[in-house]
């Protein structure tokens, strides 16, 4: 059962009475491609919680003035919005784990030519100057 199935629970009715709207306009927003139910083989819809969510910020833009073609910008904004703050974290993520290799290779390197050197004072006999 994939994931999608199984957080969709609600059939249409109960989720218009959680999103504060009638049925008839859910599935208005969905004719819109606001909303994208999960629908059964038999073709019902089942709505998931973060579907009655997207209801709920659907009817709080539209009752701030929004059209639907606004309310479907403003959607879209967020989910670029979304999908940008996940790609900053990895990359982020990726950042740290190359500066920490980085630093673990500079170490090793900084080892190596440790263990290279020789006291001058032990190899190579002092010259003095003669006075004259």
């Amino acid at each position: 059962m994939n994931e999608r199935k199984a957080a969709a629970v609600f059939v249409i009715s109960v989720a218009a009475e959680m999103a504060g709207m009638h049925p008839q306009t859910l599935r208005i927003y969905e004719r819109k491609g606001l909303v994208e139910p999960y629908r059964t083989p038999g073709g019902t819809r089942r709505y998931s919680q973060a579907d009655v969510d997207r209801l709920a910020l659907i009817n709080e833009l539209t009752a701030r003035g929004l059209n639907l073609e606004g309310v479907r910008q403003v959607l879209s904004l967020t989910n670029e919005i979304e999908s940008l703050r996940a790609e900053v974290a990895r990359l982020l993520e990726e950042t740290e784990r190359l500066r920490s290799e980085a630093d673990r290779r500079v170490r090793e390197a900084h080892n190596l030519y440790r263990r290279d050197l020789v006291l001058r004072s032990t190899t190579v006999p002092q010259l003095r100057t003669k006075k004259r």
